[in-house]
C-alpha cells in the first residue's frame, strides 16, 4: 500500500456556526455539503477534493488539553509559495481579532500558528519555493528558526 494524501481532517466542534467563521469565512474553505441527521455537519474543500475538513457540532465538551499529549497536535493548511501571501494572511488574522500564537522558519516552509474556536491548534504554512526537500530530505527536520514578518 503507498497513501497518495491526507485526505481530510475530522473536528468535533462545539458550535458548528462559530466553526464555519473560521474555517469558511476566514481560511477560506468552500463548503462542500452539510447534514443534520444524525447530527449537524458541514464538509468544507478547498477544490483539490471533495473535502479537507468536516465539522461535526457536539455541543459542550470538555476543551483540548494543552502542552505534550497523544492524539491531534495540529493541522498544517497551505495558503501559497510567497512571505508576501503569508504577511497577507497575518494582516487579515489581525483585522478579524485572531490571536497569532507563533511564527517560524522551518526552511522548508515559513508558517504561522493560532487555534481555531475550539482551540485545535492551526497553521497556516508558505511554501519556500527556493528550498529542494526531495534533493535534501534533512531539510525538512532543520532547526525551527524564529520567523519575523516585516
Amino acid at each position: 500500500m503507498k497513501a497518495h494524501y491526507l485526505g481530510h481532517v475530522v473536528f468535533y466542534v462545539k458550535e458548528l456556526k462559530r466553526s464555519l467563521v473560521f474555517y469558511r469565512d476566514l481560511l477560506g474553505f468552500e463548503k462542500a455539503g452539510k447534514m443534520k441527521h444524525p447530527f449537524n455537519a458541514c464538509a468544507l474543500t478547498s477544490g483539490r477534493t471533495h473535502h479537507e475538513i468536516l465539522l461535526i457540532e457536539v455541543g459542550e465538551a470538555p476543551p483540548p488539553q494543552k502542552g505534550h499529549r497523544f492524539g491531534l497536535y495540529h493541522i498544517g493548511i497551505k495558503i501559497g509559495d510567497s512571505l508576501d501571501e503569508l504577511r497577507t494572511a497575518r494582516d487579515e488574522l489581525n483585522k478579524a481579532g485572531v490571536s497569532i500564537s507563533g511564527m517560524s522558519d522551518h526552511t522548508v516552509s515559513q508558517s504561522l500558528y493560532l487555534e481555531d474556536p475550539d482551540g485545535n491548534e492551526v497553521e497556516l504554512y508558505v511554501d519556500d519555493p527556493s528550498v529542494d526537500w526531495k534533493k535534501d530530505p534533512a531539510a525538512v527536520v532543520a532547526a525551527i528558526k524564529p520567523l519575523r514578518l516585516m
